[in-house]
């Protein structure tokens, strides 16, 4: 009676998470999906997420904010690693370790080695499933400690939380989709699936279905993840119809987006105007002990893909991703172009400003 209760009972810690190191472990590649909440200061961003994995470090993170439906893509293959804006036709370029120099909530490596490498992890059995609570790793961000992961029955990720020093949840990643056995042919991973590619490339293959993850008819997810979805929008200023759109401006500087957060004693003390080839272009200067310049410059959209080489790390700041390095970060939103930079002040403080300046999210 004994060996048959135990056997029909509760998994055990070590058993639980054994079936969850052999998913991953024995999986060439995957598709999954879900959405994202992350707190920014009193603000709440939702992203929907696709994330699509096979073996030898190709990654393709597609997210989309839902109230203003930006859209961006972390692209991670042979050439090195990519944060992509579909709808301006523009990339950064750069080498990192990304995704394995912090946590990540959408990757299933990630949380993995989260749970396996806290010693002082705790393991809970419930109803639902199980419960595993452990240390996280955000460098960038020192006030995120811990994260409880809830596994459902089958051993795999239904819902993450990332839990601040205060107790509270400051980021939740929910699963809708987990598919172990997802395919994906060669280009899928290529820049070239992604922006268009018409003046480089010598052959487009963007509008290749086949570079979609199968997914069953009946699924209502809306991250099929396929190619021509995602360059519908990139696309249409190539027709000659729309020939004379090709550098149309994606946006205007009607009014200065100021931080909401300054360190002590800083302080703005000029601001200029400039016009630029395509549109326009603010500098903002602030003076003190952390002094540091912003500068919102209006983006076109490009004829041809435009790459831009930088380094750094991948950060989430609320309303898009950015690329953040020891004393200055570079960012696209809602058409503009956000670069900061400080020759004083140190990678925690230049969050705070930066994060400040996306507080409020702005419509489409």
């Amino acid at each position: 009676m004994c060996l048959i209760l135990t056997g029909c009972g509760k998994k055990d810690e070590k058993t639980v998470l054994k079936e969850f190191q052999d998913k991953v472990s024995n999986s060439d590649s995957y598709y999954l999906s879900g959405n994202m909440e992350l707190v920014n200061n009193e603000d709440v961003y939702t992203y929907d997420i696709s994330v699509s994995y096979k073996k030898d470090d190709y990654y393709k993170i597609e997210l989309t904010n839902v109230i203003n439906d930006h859209k961006q893509i972390i692209l991670r293959n042979e050439e090195g690693v990519y944060i992509v804006t579909p709808s301006l036709n523009k990339s950064f370029k750069f080498q990192s370790d990304w995704p394995y120099n912090n946590s990540q909530v959408y990757l299933l490596s990630s949380l993995l080695d989260d749970i396996s490498n806290d010693e002082n992890r705790t393991f809970e059995a419930n109803d639902d499933g199980y419960v595993f609570t452990s240390g996280v790793n955000y460098p960038n961000n020192d006030k995120l400690v811990s994260q409880k992961v809830y596994f459902d029955k089958d051993y795999l990720p239904s819902r993450v939380e990332v839990i601040d020093t205060d107790g509270n949840v400051q980021i939740k990643m929910v699963f809708n989709k987990i598919d172990l056995k997802t395919e994906f042919n060669d280009t899928y991973f290529d820049l070239n699936s992604i922006l268009d590619t018409e003046n480089i490339g010598e052959e487009d293959n963007s509008n290749d279905n086949t570079n979609s993850p199968e997914t069953d008819k009946d699924d209502n997810n809306t991250n099929n993840n396929t190619n021509s979805n995602q360059n519908t929008e990139a696309q249409e200023p190539n027709s000659e119809s729309n020939s004379q759109e090709e550098t149309k401006e994606t946006a205007t500087i009607d009014d200065i987006i100021y931080p909401m957060y300054l360190p002590v004693n800083t302080y703005l003390t000029s601001q200029e105007r400039v016009a630029t080839e395509d549109g326009e272009r603010l500098i903002l200067t602030f003076t003190g002990d952390s002094s540091f310049t912003l500068v919102e410059e209006t983006v076109s959209y490009s004829s041809r893909p435009e790459i831009i080489p930088t380094y750094g790390d991948v950060e989430l700041i609320g309303n898009s991703l950015a690329v953040i390095n020891d004393n200055s970060a570079n960012w696209f939103d809602n058409g503009i172009e956000y670069y900061i930079v400080s020759d004083v002040m140190n990678t925690d403080e230049l969050l705070q400003v930066v994060k400040s300046i996306s507080v409020l999210p702005v419509s489409k």
